[in-house]
Protein backbone atom coordinates (compact mmCIF):
# COMPACT_ATOMS: atom_id res chain seq x y z
CA UNK A 1 0.00 0.00 0.00
CA UNK A 2 1.41 3.47 -0.53
CA UNK A 3 1.15 6.49 2.03
CA UNK A 4 0.84 10.01 1.00
CA UNK A 5 2.95 12.61 2.46
CA UNK A 6 2.80 16.22 2.73
CA UNK A 7 5.41 18.11 1.29
CA UNK A 8 6.25 21.91 1.59
CA UNK A 9 6.40 22.67 -2.06
CA UNK A 10 3.53 21.82 -4.60
CA UNK A 11 4.85 19.53 -7.09
CA UNK A 12 4.77 15.47 -7.46
CA UNK A 13 7.54 13.98 -5.56
CA UNK A 14 8.20 10.58 -5.02
CA UNK A 15 11.56 8.19 -3.86
CA UNK A 16 12.10 4.80 -4.62
CA UNK A 17 10.11 2.24 -1.78
CA UNK A 18 12.44 -0.66 -1.23
CA UNK A 19 11.38 -4.02 -2.16
CA UNK A 20 9.18 -2.57 -5.11
CA UNK A 21 11.02 -2.29 -8.29
CA UNK A 22 8.37 -0.66 -10.15
CA UNK A 23 6.11 1.32 -7.50
CA UNK A 24 7.58 5.04 -6.58
CA UNK A 25 5.96 6.53 -2.74
CA UNK A 26 4.59 9.43 -3.58
CA UNK A 27 4.76 12.88 -1.57
CA UNK A 28 1.09 14.54 -2.55
CA UNK A 29 1.54 18.32 -3.13
CA UNK A 30 0.49 21.06 0.33
CA UNK A 31 -2.37 21.80 -2.25
CA UNK A 32 -4.22 18.36 -1.62
CA UNK A 33 -4.52 20.04 1.99
CA UNK A 34 -6.16 22.97 0.21
CA UNK A 35 -9.10 24.54 -0.10
CA UNK A 36 -10.17 26.69 -3.74
CA UNK A 37 -10.28 29.55 -0.74
CA UNK A 38 -7.08 28.61 0.86
CA UNK A 39 -5.51 28.41 -2.70
CA UNK A 40 -6.97 31.87 -3.82
CA UNK A 41 -4.93 33.31 -1.09
CA UNK A 42 -1.77 31.58 -1.82
CA UNK A 43 -0.19 33.06 -4.77
CA UNK A 44 2.94 30.77 -4.28
CA UNK A 45 0.61 27.84 -4.08
CA UNK A 46 -0.80 28.56 -7.34
CA UNK A 47 2.55 28.99 -8.79
CA UNK A 48 3.73 26.34 -8.12
CA UNK A 49 1.06 23.86 -9.82
CA UNK A 50 2.19 25.61 -13.04
CA UNK A 51 3.88 24.30 -15.93
CA UNK A 52 5.04 27.51 -18.20
CA UNK A 53 4.77 26.29 -21.18
CA UNK A 54 6.36 28.09 -24.85
CA UNK A 55 5.92 25.09 -27.28
CA UNK A 56 4.74 27.09 -30.12
CA UNK A 57 6.78 25.81 -33.42
CA UNK A 58 7.69 29.33 -34.33
CA UNK A 59 9.26 30.42 -31.01
CA UNK A 60 12.30 32.46 -31.06
CA UNK A 61 14.70 32.86 -28.37
CA UNK A 62 13.07 36.42 -27.39
CA UNK A 63 10.18 34.10 -26.81
CA UNK A 64 11.92 31.59 -24.75
CA UNK A 65 14.09 34.17 -22.68
CA UNK A 66 10.83 36.28 -21.52
CA UNK A 67 9.28 33.01 -20.84
CA UNK A 68 11.93 32.01 -18.83
CA UNK A 69 12.10 35.87 -17.02
CA UNK A 70 8.37 35.24 -16.08
CA UNK A 71 8.90 31.72 -14.54
CA UNK A 72 11.95 33.16 -12.29
CA UNK A 73 9.39 36.31 -10.94
CA UNK A 74 6.11 33.98 -10.38
CA UNK A 75 8.25 30.52 -8.98
CA UNK A 76 5.99 28.29 -11.64
CA UNK A 77 7.05 24.60 -11.03
CA UNK A 78 8.79 24.98 -14.44
CA UNK A 79 9.55 25.47 -18.10
CA UNK A 80 8.24 23.87 -20.76
CA UNK A 81 9.67 24.20 -23.74
CA UNK A 82 11.34 22.53 -26.65
CA UNK A 83 14.29 19.95 -26.63
CA UNK A 84 16.02 22.81 -28.52
CA UNK A 85 15.56 25.11 -26.07
CA UNK A 86 16.79 23.07 -23.28
CA UNK A 87 20.07 24.07 -22.72
CA UNK A 88 19.26 27.88 -23.26
CA UNK A 89 16.63 27.54 -20.67
CA UNK A 90 18.93 25.79 -18.41
CA UNK A 91 21.23 28.45 -18.47
CA UNK A 92 18.62 31.39 -18.09
CA UNK A 93 17.15 29.72 -14.93
CA UNK A 94 20.01 28.77 -13.58
CA UNK A 95 19.76 29.32 -9.18
CA UNK A 96 15.96 30.11 -9.60
CA UNK A 97 14.84 26.87 -8.47
CA UNK A 98 12.64 26.57 -11.20
CA UNK A 99 13.15 23.51 -13.42
CA UNK A 100 13.14 22.96 -16.80
CA UNK A 101 11.06 20.49 -18.62
CA UNK A 102 11.13 19.36 -21.87
CA UNK A 103 9.05 16.86 -24.93
CA UNK A 104 10.43 13.40 -25.53
CA UNK A 105 8.37 12.02 -29.27
CA UNK A 106 6.72 15.30 -29.10
CA UNK A 107 3.67 15.57 -30.06
CA UNK A 108 2.64 12.20 -32.02
CA UNK A 109 4.37 9.70 -29.71
CA UNK A 110 5.14 7.24 -32.17
CA UNK A 111 8.56 7.07 -32.58
CA UNK A 112 11.16 4.43 -32.13
CA UNK A 113 11.77 4.11 -28.29
CA UNK A 114 15.10 4.40 -29.02
CA UNK A 115 14.78 7.56 -30.17
CA UNK A 116 12.84 8.85 -27.52
CA UNK A 117 15.80 7.51 -25.31
CA UNK A 118 18.23 9.78 -27.27
CA UNK A 119 16.03 12.66 -27.13
CA UNK A 120 15.56 11.75 -23.25
CA UNK A 121 19.28 11.34 -22.34
CA UNK A 122 19.97 14.59 -24.32
CA UNK A 123 17.88 16.99 -22.73
CA UNK A 124 18.88 15.62 -19.37
CA UNK A 125 22.12 15.97 -20.43
CA UNK A 126 21.92 19.74 -20.83
CA UNK A 127 20.08 20.68 -17.81
CA UNK A 128 16.08 19.36 -17.87
CA UNK A 129 14.54 17.83 -14.90
CA UNK A 130 11.27 16.68 -16.12
CA UNK A 131 10.61 14.85 -19.20
CA UNK A 132 6.77 15.16 -20.61
CA UNK A 133 7.23 12.24 -23.02
CA UNK A 134 4.16 11.35 -25.30
CA UNK A 135 2.96 7.60 -25.17
CA UNK A 136 2.96 5.58 -28.17
CA UNK A 137 -1.11 5.96 -28.86
CA UNK A 138 -1.25 3.89 -32.17
CA UNK A 139 0.90 0.95 -30.49
CA UNK A 140 -1.46 1.25 -27.25
CA UNK A 141 -4.91 1.08 -29.21
CA UNK A 142 -2.66 -1.98 -31.18
CA UNK A 143 -3.00 -3.84 -28.54
CA UNK A 144 1.41 -3.86 -28.13
CA UNK A 145 0.59 -3.11 -24.66
CA UNK A 146 4.39 -4.53 -23.63
CA UNK A 147 5.95 -1.98 -26.41
CA UNK A 148 4.34 1.12 -24.42
CA UNK A 149 5.44 -0.44 -21.05
CA UNK A 150 8.73 -1.23 -21.79
CA UNK A 151 9.31 2.63 -23.31
CA UNK A 152 7.61 3.99 -20.30
CA UNK A 153 9.50 2.15 -17.78
CA UNK A 154 12.86 2.59 -19.60
CA UNK A 155 12.53 6.63 -19.67
CA UNK A 156 11.30 6.75 -15.96
CA UNK A 157 14.36 4.59 -14.81
CA UNK A 158 16.63 7.04 -17.41
CA UNK A 159 14.76 9.94 -16.09
CA UNK A 160 15.30 8.94 -12.22
CA UNK A 161 18.77 8.12 -12.79
CA UNK A 162 19.48 11.82 -13.13
CA UNK A 163 17.56 12.99 -10.89
CA UNK A 164 14.34 14.16 -13.09
CA UNK A 165 10.73 13.02 -13.41
CA UNK A 166 8.61 11.58 -16.06
CA UNK A 167 4.94 12.72 -17.42
CA UNK A 168 3.56 10.23 -19.32
CA UNK A 169 1.09 12.48 -22.58
CA UNK A 170 -1.71 10.07 -22.68
CA UNK A 171 -3.27 12.06 -25.44
CA UNK A 172 -6.75 11.34 -24.16
CA UNK A 173 -8.74 13.03 -26.71
CA UNK A 174 -7.80 10.05 -29.16
CA UNK A 175 -8.93 7.59 -26.39
CA UNK A 176 -11.69 5.38 -25.29
CA UNK A 177 -12.28 5.62 -21.48
CA UNK A 178 -11.08 1.63 -21.28
CA UNK A 179 -7.65 2.51 -23.44
CA UNK A 180 -7.31 5.67 -21.08
CA UNK A 181 -7.67 3.41 -17.90
CA UNK A 182 -5.38 1.04 -19.41
CA UNK A 183 -2.72 3.77 -20.21
CA UNK A 184 -2.85 4.95 -16.86
CA UNK A 185 -2.19 1.53 -15.05
CA UNK A 186 0.50 0.94 -17.70
CA UNK A 187 2.21 4.28 -16.70
CA UNK A 188 1.73 3.77 -13.18
CA UNK A 189 3.15 -0.17 -13.59
CA UNK A 190 6.66 1.36 -15.52
CA UNK A 191 7.01 3.74 -12.74
CA UNK A 192 6.61 7.22 -14.32
CA UNK A 193 5.66 10.05 -12.21
CA UNK A 194 2.70 11.69 -13.88
CA UNK A 195 0.20 11.21 -16.46
CA UNK A 196 -0.84 13.62 -18.66
CA UNK A 197 -3.82 14.97 -20.36
CA UNK A 198 -2.89 16.28 -24.01
CA UNK A 199 -0.40 17.48 -25.81
CA UNK A 200 -1.96 20.90 -26.20
CA UNK A 201 -1.76 19.94 -30.41
CA UNK A 202 -4.72 17.85 -30.54
CA UNK A 203 -8.17 17.80 -31.43
CA UNK A 204 -8.91 18.92 -28.10
CA UNK A 205 -7.35 19.11 -24.31
CA UNK A 206 -7.85 19.45 -20.89
CA UNK A 207 -11.45 18.05 -19.65
CA UNK A 208 -12.60 17.78 -16.19
CA UNK A 209 -13.99 14.34 -16.73
CA UNK A 210 -10.77 12.89 -17.67
CA UNK A 211 -8.59 14.68 -15.01
CA UNK A 212 -10.93 12.77 -12.88
CA UNK A 213 -10.75 9.33 -14.37
CA UNK A 214 -7.01 9.74 -14.58
CA UNK A 215 -7.09 10.30 -10.87
CA UNK A 216 -9.59 7.39 -10.36
CA UNK A 217 -7.33 4.95 -11.73
CA UNK A 218 -3.91 6.33 -10.49
CA UNK A 219 -4.81 7.22 -6.92
CA UNK A 220 -2.32 8.43 -4.96
CA UNK A 221 0.39 6.39 -7.36
CA UNK A 222 1.18 9.15 -9.78
CA UNK A 223 0.52 12.74 -10.24
CA UNK A 224 -1.73 14.09 -12.81
CA UNK A 225 -1.02 17.39 -14.54
CA UNK A 226 -3.89 18.69 -17.20
CA UNK A 227 -2.34 20.67 -19.91
CA UNK A 228 -4.69 21.92 -23.24
CA UNK A 229 -6.91 25.05 -23.40
CA UNK A 230 -6.78 26.22 -19.49
CA UNK A 231 -6.17 30.07 -19.72
CA UNK A 232 -8.09 31.04 -16.49
CA UNK A 233 -7.78 30.64 -12.97
CA UNK A 234 -11.17 29.62 -12.79
CA UNK A 235 -10.22 26.44 -14.98
CA UNK A 236 -7.28 25.98 -13.38
CA UNK A 237 -8.86 25.45 -9.77
CA UNK A 238 -11.55 23.38 -11.62
CA UNK A 239 -8.78 21.04 -13.23
CA UNK A 240 -7.33 20.91 -9.26
CA UNK A 241 -10.46 20.13 -8.10
CA UNK A 242 -10.74 17.06 -10.62
CA UNK A 243 -7.61 15.99 -9.26
CA UNK A 244 -4.74 17.42 -11.11
CA UNK A 245 -1.38 18.31 -9.42
CA UNK A 246 0.10 20.17 -11.98
CA UNK A 247 -0.98 22.68 -15.09
CA UNK A 248 0.50 22.86 -18.37
CA UNK A 249 -0.39 26.60 -19.38
CA UNK A 250 0.97 29.35 -21.80
CA UNK A 251 -1.54 31.59 -20.09
CA UNK A 252 0.48 31.26 -16.37
CA UNK A 253 1.44 34.89 -16.43
CA UNK A 254 -2.14 36.22 -16.95
CA UNK A 255 -3.80 33.57 -14.29
CA UNK A 256 -1.39 35.04 -11.76
CA UNK A 257 -2.29 38.50 -12.65
CA UNK A 258 -5.77 37.26 -12.79
CA UNK A 259 -5.34 36.12 -9.17
CA UNK A 260 -4.08 39.02 -7.67
CA UNK A 261 -7.05 41.08 -8.88
CA UNK A 262 -9.13 38.33 -7.35
CA UNK A 263 -7.25 39.15 -4.61
CA UNK A 264 -7.35 42.83 -4.68
CA UNK A 265 -11.31 42.70 -5.41
CA UNK A 266 -12.10 40.19 -3.19
CA UNK A 267 -13.86 38.07 -5.05
CA UNK A 268 -13.05 35.98 -8.21
CA UNK A 269 -13.49 36.81 -11.82
CA UNK A 270 -12.94 35.70 -14.97
CA UNK A 271 -10.06 36.66 -17.45
CA UNK A 272 -11.11 38.82 -19.90
CA UNK A 273 -10.66 37.50 -23.47
CA UNK A 274 -8.73 40.56 -23.93
CA UNK A 275 -5.84 39.34 -22.00
CA UNK A 276 -5.12 36.29 -23.64
CA UNK A 277 -1.95 36.46 -24.98
CA UNK A 278 -2.13 37.41 -28.97
CA UNK A 279 -5.66 38.25 -28.79
CA UNK A 280 -6.44 34.45 -29.91
CA UNK A 281 -6.70 30.97 -28.65
CA UNK A 282 -3.24 29.33 -27.68
CA UNK A 283 -3.48 25.51 -27.97
CA UNK A 284 -1.76 25.37 -24.54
Amino acid sequence: MLYAKAHPEVGFRSAERPGYSNMREPCLPIHRYMSVDELLHNPKAVALLIDHTMLKPDASQEDIARTCAEARHYGFASVCVNPYWVRFASAALAGSGVNVCTTTGFPLGANESATKLAEGELALMQGAKELDMVQNVGALRSGHLETVLNETRQLAQLSHSRGGILKVILETCCLSEEEKETACRLAVEAGADFVKTSTGFANAGATLEDVRLMRRIVRDSAGVKAAGGIRTLEALLGMVGAGADRIGTSSGVQIMQELEDDKQAGEPRPLPAAKIPGGHQDPY
